[in-house]
């Protein structure tokens, strides 16, 4: 699709559209925040000058990362409007490999004919399939166009090497509350918005700021939403009064807030990363609050509960072993009852982990194990350890000399258990928290007495 987006924007029945599209920045410096990625000699500024047509060391290719509503999509429109390339746009929704080789052609063919050069804008390029986004690598490197790409998703994981590390990745984040009150009053205020028909008190803007979860759209529809209700999408009368926005107006069109949690993207990796972090960190608020950003992101309860357990293991262990089986009666709990009450068992399953001593000495032993195994420290098992069911596995001498270890005292034998080449390595060492504080001291006299020199075979025994 190739479009004048911004001239088409003076046009009077252009007032019609919504108003996040009416505000929508028409240069680099009309953008509200993402001072960081705009200042001097960034890739987005330097692309956006008229300057950087024909040049060699203009970037050809980028790639916007972030969340919805932070400007991706007009930074690509104010790219090609001040830099005065012509404008394609492709939405990987839609679009398959015939679509991008259509464009591609044409942009090679303006660029050879009228020498004027194309920004092709990708929207959720992350949905590109691999062969779609392969067929964008030799017009790519060939410059035929200006590739200028949007996603939600990390790029690292949804876009193609080849193309990744031809493209400078520049990451938008969501708006700061101060970025989106300037946006709410010159919309306000602008001939493009809602031309002062309105007003809006304090209390109503940090309503909206609060409910947009930073971002920028979400911020604008809002705010149109609040404004129609209360001129009944009207012009006012000469000399009436402006009427005010006030919290209630705005609550009336828009009771729940935002969430900032895309399932497949980084959001849902960062949040379950903090909510399992404030567990181990032993802080039940924060853990609370995580809990309910992805309740509230219609995140699936068993995977929370899931999440919970292993925390429960890896965190908690056997400093308070009862913990897993709370955390393995809630994800059963969870499984058998599903929302809304499940909200309550996940938060109690939470709390205990949250609440409770923690040790990761479970979890380091069997990766210290592990990582002995895959180095080939493996060994036979001590022949007296082995099975002997049959006479000719006892004539291999299997279970001979194997000591039962209750009938020794405190149903610890002197016995090697470990095959030879592991003798005296220990792989668990419980902390001195919780129920770990009465193992220690336990488990270093049961090592002692396992490994005393014992030639003997008092207590012997033939059984399993």
């Amino acid at each position: 699709m190739t479009e004048d987006l911004f001239g088409a924007m003076d046009a009077p029945e252009d007032m019609t559209r919504p108003l996040a599209v009416r505000m929508r920045p028409s240069s680099v410096d009309e953008v509200v925040g993402q001072s960081r990625v705009l200042g001097q000699g960034s890739p987005l500024r330097r692309l956006a000058n008229p300057a950087s047509k024909g040049s060699l060391t203009a970037p050809s290719s980028i790639i916007l990362f972030g969340p919805p509503g932070v400007g991706k999509t007009t930074l690509a429109y104010i790219v090609a409007k001040q830099s005065g390339r012509v404008f394609e746009e492709l939405s990987a929704v839609t679009s398959g490999v015939k679509d991008v080789r259509d464009v591609l052609r044409r942009a090679h063919d303006r660029l050879v004919a009228e020498g004027k050069e194309t920004v092709l804008f990708i929207d959720e390029v992350h949905r590109f399939s691999k062969s779609q986004q392969d067929a964008l690598l030799p017009s790519v490197e060939n410059r035929d166009v200006t590739f200028i790409a949007a996603t939600t998703e990390n790029p690292s994981f949804s876009v193609i090497k080849p193309l990744l590390s031809r493209s400078v990745v520049v990451k938008l984040e969501s708006l700061e509350p101060d970025d989106l009150k300037t946006l709410i009053n010159r919309a306000i205020e602008s001939e493009r918005g809602l031309k002062s028909e309105v007003k809006i008190n304090d209390e109503a803007v940090d309503e909206i700021v609060r409910m947009a979860g930073g971002d920028a759209r979400k911020t604008l529809t809002i705010l149109e939403a609040a404004a129609g209700a209360l001129t009944g999408d009207k012009a006012r009368k000469k000399g009436a009064k402006r009427p005010i926005i006030t919290p209630d107006v705005v609550s009336q069109v828009m009771d729940v807030a935002t969430v900032r949690y895309d399932k497949d993207g980084d959001d849902h990796y960062d949040v379950i990363s903090a909510f399992i972090k404030s567990m181990r960190g032993s802080d039940p608020d924060a853990t609370m609050h995580y809990l309910a950003r992805m309740l509230r992101a219609g995140e699936d309860p068993r995977f929370i509960a899931r999440r919970i357990m292993i925390a429960a293991s890896e965190e908690v262990g056997m400093a308070a072993p009862q913990i897993l089986q709370v955390t393995v009666a809630a994800a059963q709990a969870v499984a058998m009852i599903g929302m809304p009450e499940a909200r309550i068992i996940l938060a109690e399953a939470a709390l205990a982990v949250a609440t409770a001593p923690k040790s990761n000495a479970s979890y380091n032993a069997i990766n210290s194990a592990l990582a002995d195994v895959d180095a080939g420290l493996i060994g036979q098992v001590p022949l007296h350890l082995r099975n002997a069911p049959t006479a000719l596995m006892k004539s291999w001498g299997n279970h001979e000399g194997y000591r039962y270890a209750h009938d020794w005292p405190g149903a610890v034998a002197p016995q090697q258990y470990m095959p030879d080449e592991l003798v005296g390595r220990e792989y668990y060492h419980p902390n001195d928290r919780g129920y770990e504080h009465e193992i220690k001291p336990r488990l270093e006299k049961i090592r002692k007495i396992l490994h005393e020199k014992d030639g003997g075979q008092t207590g012997d025994s033939d059984r399993a």
